[in-house]
């Protein structure tokens, strides 16, 4: 069982910027791919962006390229998303997940392991 904790989140004004964690208790995590996804009130669950076991590699959602960035320390077992620019339209709450199979996954059916979730609001 994977646990996973999402912090970070809060109010903040349109173009600012946050910087969200995930923190897994798993020893294997680093052998995991992680993902961030957001849902916003009476939204799907949408992918954003998500990093390798390794950090050498990213994906992200054309909607967050160049104004986010994630990125993944192994010895704290830890991911974090990095967002800038942000706007009122991606207020939602954030949540990470590990898929343990390998690969890319952009849906949610890809992860086995979700966070809790942060709520993230940006304010006009």
């Amino acid at each position: 069982q994977v646990q996973l904790v999402e912090s970070g989140g809060g109010l903040v004004q349109a173009g600012g910027s946050l910087r969200l964690s995930c923190t897994a208790s798993a020893r294997t995590f680093s052998s995991y791919t992680i993902g961030w996804f957001r849902q916003a009130p009476g939204k799907e669950r949408e992918f954003v962006v998500a990093i390798n076991w390794s950090g050498g590699s990213t994906y992200s959602a054309d909607s967050v390229k160049g104004r986010f960035t994630i990125s993944r320390d192994n010895a704290k077992n830890t991911v974090y998303l990095q967002m800038n620019s942000l706007k009122p339209a991606e207020t939602a709450v954030y949540y990470c997940a590990a898929s343990v199979r390998g690969g890319w996954y952009v849906t949610t059916v890809g992860y086995d392991y979700w966070g809790q979730g942060t709520q993230v609001t940006v304010s006009s």
